[in-house]
């Protein structure tokens, strides 16, 4: 019995990923990463996790991303992480909350 190797006409071929498929699941990783990064910029380090969420999630959008709510949530949070930051450079020189 002889094998042989799978072509692209037989059924047991599998298909490649077109180059618009990786495209698509590249922005719905940044769509998430987004939104990760806005919501942890509102506690922590708002300097560089809000830009960078503003940056992915309009990336994710220009890239039609299948999560588009994720994206435009991570681009809301992180507009709202550069706002955070500008009062709280505005009220008391700080980019740093301070409890107590």
């Amino acid at each position: 019995m002889a094998l042989t190797a799978p072509t692209a006409n037989t059924p047991s071929a599998t298909p490649s990923a077109t180059p618009s498929d990786a495209r698509r699941r590249d922005a719905d990783g940044m769509a998430v990463a987004s939104f990760v990064l806005g919501l942890i910029g509102l506690l922590l380090f708002n300097a560089v996790f809000g830009p960078c969420a503003i940056i992915l999630g309009t990336l994710a959008i220009a890239r039609q991303t299948q999560r588009r709510g994720r994206a435009l949530l991570g681009l809301a949070l992180g507009v709202a992480d550069v706002i955070l930051l500008i009062v709280l450079v505005t009220l008391d020189n700080s980019v740093f909350w301070q409890f107590g």
